[in-house]
C-alpha cells in the first residue's frame, strides 16, 4: 500500500521537491549581498540604544528607490514580497492539489474497487494516504518557511531593533509575518490537506473540490488575524504618551486617536489596541477645548500652490493634550507570549485537521460501494 501511494503521489511529490529546490536556490544566491549590507551597516557589532538607528539606516538602504506606497520595486523587497507569499499560498496549494483529488479521482475513476478487492481494508487505505502524503505537506511547507527565515535573518533583527519601513515594517507578530515563521506553517499545511481530501470524500469530484477547498480555506486565512490576539491572555498598561512614541490624531474631528509604537519596558510587544484615558481611567475621545486651535488644517490658499498646513504640527498638540492629564491604555501581547501563540494557532489548525481526518475515516467506512 505505501508503495501503490508512492507511485501515485510521486508526480506531485517531484514537483514540490523541485519546487523548494528552485526557492532555496534563489534565497542561497542573494544571501550573500543581503548579508553584505548588513554587515556593512554595523548592526552585527552594535550594542544598546545606537542599533535603532542602524537598523533604519540598514532598512532604508534595502528599500531604497521603493517607489510609490511602498510597492516593492528593489530586488530586496521584491524577493522577500514573493518569499513570503509563497509560503501563505503553499498550504492552499496544497489543499487544492495534493488533497481534493486524492479521494475525489479514485471515486470519480472507480479505481478505488480494486484496491479494496486486494485484501486492503477502507481504514488502511486511506490511514496510508493521509499519513503519508500528510507529513510531506506539512514538511515541505516548514521547508519554505526555514529556509524564507534563513535568509531573511538580518532583515528580522533590524526590525525587532526599531527599524521599519515599506514591505519591511512588520514585526514578527505582523499579519503576514506570524503564518508564514515558527510552526504555525505546520499547522496550516496540515488544515489544506485535510480539508481537500474532506472535500474530494463528500463532493467526490475533483475540480468542485478544488473550489470548496480554496474557497473555505481562504476564508479560514481571513477569519484567524481577528481571532489571533485573543488566544493568549493580553496585558494593559497606562503610561505617558510621550513614553509610548504615540501620535494623537483626528479619526472624525473632534474625535481623538492614539497610534502607540512601544510599550515601556516591553521591547518587541504587539500592541492590540491604545486609547486616550483621562486621570480617573475613563476613554477619552475628544479633543480638549484649550488645544483646537492645534489641531492641523490642511486649506487651500492659492490657485495652482496647492494645501497648506495652517496651525502647528501635530508635536503640539501631542504636548497640549499629554498636559491636560490624558495618557494612554495600551492593550498588548509581550514578546514572551510569541511562542505560545505559536503554539495555540498551530495546535488549533492540527486539531481541524485531525478531526477532518476522523471524519473522513467515518464517512469512508459508511459507504456502501
Amino acid at each position: 500500500m505505501i508503495w501503490l501511494t508512492w507511485r501515485q503521489f510521486r508526480a506531485q511529490a517531484i514537483t514540490a521537491a523541485a519546487a523548494l529546490a528552485a526557492f532555496a536556490i534563489v534565497l542561497a544566491a542573494a544571501e550573500p549581498s543581503l548579508s553584505g549590507v548588513y554587515h556593512s551597516s554595523g548592526l552585527a557589532s552594535c550594542h544598546g540604544t545606537a542599533c535603532t538607528g542602524l537598523a533604519g539606516t540598514f532598512i532604508n538602504d534595502l528599500s531604497s528607490g521603493a517607489g510609490i506606497a511602498g510597492v516593492p520595486e528593489t530586488s530586496y523587497m521584491i524577493l522577500y514580497f514573493l518569499s513570503v507569499v509563497v509560503i501563505l499560498i503553499a498550504p492552499a496549494i496544497i489543499g487544492i492539489f495534493w488533497g481534493a483529488p486524492l479521494i475525489a479521482r479514485e471515486l470519480e475513476a472507480g479505481t478505488f474497487r480494486l484496491t479494496w478487492n486486494q485484501s486492503i481494508t477502507r481504514t488502511r487505505w486511506l490511514a496510508v494516504k493521509l499519513a503519508l502524503i500528510g507529513v510531506a505537506a506539512m514538511a515541505v511547507t516548514e521547508a519554505f518557511s526555514l529556509i524564507q527565515a534563513w535568509w531573511a535573518a538580518p532583515i528580522g533583527k533590524a526590525v525587532g531593533l526599531g527599524g521599519g519601513g515599506s514591505i519591511f515594517s512588520e514585526t514578527r507578530f505582523g499579519v503576514f509575518v506570524f503564518p508564514t515563521h515558527g510552526i504555525t506553517p505546520l499547522g496550516y499545511a496540515a488544515f489544506g490537506f485535510a480539508l481537500g481530501v474532506t472535500a474530494g470524500l463528500l463532493v467526490r469530484r475533483a475540480i468542485p473540490a478544488m473550489a470548496i477547498t480554496l474557497a473555505i480555506f481562504a476564508a479560514a486565512q481571513l477569519i484567524t488575524p481577528l481571532v489571533r490576539p485573543n488566544l493568549f491572555p493580553t496585558s494593559q498598561t497606562v503610561t505617558t504618551i510621550a513614553a509610548t512614541g504615540a501620535n494623537v490624531s483626528l479619526n472624525a474631528n473632534p474625535r481623538l486617536a492614539f497610534t502607540a509604537t512601544t510599550v515601556p519596558g516591553h521591547p518587541g510587544a504587539w500592541i492590540i489596541s491604545s486609547e486616550g484615558v483621562n486621570a480617573t481611567g475613563q476613554p477619552v475621545s475628544s479633543v480638549p477645548a484649550a488645544c483646537e486651535p492645534l489641531i492641523p488644517q490642511t486649506n487651500v490658499t492659492h490657485i495652482g500652490r496647492g494645501p497648506t498646513t495652517s496651525a502647528p504640527g501635530p508635536n503640539a498638540l501631542n504636548n497640549c493634550v499629554a498636559s491636560h492629564g490624558i495618557r494612554v491604555a495600551e492593550s498588548y501581547q509581550p514578546a514572551s507570549h510569541y511562542w505560545p501563540l505559536q503554539l495555540s494557532e498551530t495546535g488549533i489548525y492540527l486539531a481541524l485537521a485531525l478531526a477532518l481526518a476522523g471524519f473522513c475515516f467515518w464517512r469512508l467506512n459508511r459507504r456502501r460501494s
